[in-house]
């Protein structure tokens, strides 16, 4: 039953990854010779847009296995149009182009699936619960992580001021990001508030101030997943980017697309 299980699950990631198989076999081995590919210079693109040119290496690659995993699991929703060479600077380009080779075909599994693979910027000092926020257990290698460091960071707290009256917090989780809020007679998710009135972050305070709403928030992004800072940090200390995955998804793997797709007994 087991082994059934196992080539179901490669048998299913296959099907996903069916575009990614058929450029192989159309480039063939001559693909290396050749620019990267259209996936991977979408991709690159995407990398691109979420690290900062002054991350170290490790974190570099962290997020080049991030990023591969969650464009993979999407991967029929791309289409040619998508799959576009980024216009970046020559230097920075081929940095990445490097990096990106260097994780060749790496991506984060739970299982043989795909892991879910959320990051941020920056946590309030300690991410969270995917059973908090996702409301189930589906994902028990979203557990929340310890991240001291972040409270240090430039970025930490912020202060804006809303045009709203009458906002308050009805309730947190365990790692202090908001859960739910009610505006009025309305209520709302944490980081729905968040998205409307475009805070840096779903951990934030509300006080009432001259018939407005001060928003006091702390770290950026969602909380869920990794921390981009923490995880730099801790390149900076010497932590390879495997064991950065491993810190913040505990019980995954990290596996070749090939070694998945051929090696199904």
């Amino acid at each position: 039953m087991k082994q059934k299980l196992k080539k179901a699950g490669a048998i299913c990631l296959i099907i996903v990854l069916l575009p990614y198989i058929v450029t192989i076999f159309l480039n063939g081995e001559n693909m290396e010779a050749e620019q990267n590919t259209a996936l991977d210079n979408y991709c690159i693109g995407v990398l691109a847009k979420e690290v900062s040119s002054d991350y170290e290496e490790e974190m570099l690659k962290v997020q080049a296995v991030l990023v591969r995993t969650t464009v993979y699991s999407e991967i029929k929703e791309l289409d040619k149009e998508t799959l576009v060479k980024p216009k970046l600077d020559a230097d920075w380009y081929q940095k990445l182009k490097e990096i990106w080779k260097e994780t060749e075909g790496e991506v984060v599994m739970y299982g043989d699936a795909l892991a879910l693979v959320p990051f941020h910027q920056l946590s309030n000092g300690k991410t969270r619960s995917g059973k908090d926020v996702l409301g189930s257990d589906t994902y028990p290698y979203l557990q929340s992580r310890d991240c001291p460091k972040d409270i240090g960071a430039d970025a930490q707290m912020q202060t804006q001021i809303l045009n709203v009256a009458g906002a308050q917090v009805l309730s947190t989780d365990s790692a202090g990001y908001v859960m739910e809020v009610q505006v009025g007679e309305e209520k709302c998710s944490g980081d729905s508030f968040r998205d409307t009135y475009d805070l840096p972050s779903s951990c934030f305070e509300l006080q009432e101030f001259d018939g407005k709403t001060r928003v006091v928030t702390r770290g950026v992004g969602h909380g869920l997943g990794l921390s981009q800072y923490t995880a730099n940090e801790m390149a900076k200390n010497g932590s390879t980017y495997k064991e950065i995955l491993q810190f913040f998804f505990e019980g995954t793997e990290i596996k070749e697309v090939a070694e998945i797709l051929w090696n199904v007994e």
